[in-house]
């Protein structure tokens, strides 16, 4: 059985957690900030855990992760 591909683009964009959960990073905080209030922008710099609707999928394209 040939070794299954990583996708790169998702390889850069999510990394694992201690306990095994995926984290990712909160859109919407690249440009036009100027409308968005301090505490908005504040709140996208935090890293957000990847709903569970959406882990079997990402488990596929992140093998080794």
């Amino acid at each position: 059985m040939p070794k299954m591909k990583t996708s790169r683009a998702a390889a850069k964009r999510f990394k694992k957690t201690g306990t095994g959960k995926l984290v990712r990073n909160k859109a919407y905080k690249r440009h036009i900030l100027t409308k968005k209030s301090t505490k908005r922008k504040r709140g996208l710099r935090q890293d957000i855990v990847v709903d569970k609707t959406n882990v079997s999928n990402m488990k596929k394209i992140l093998p080794y992760i």
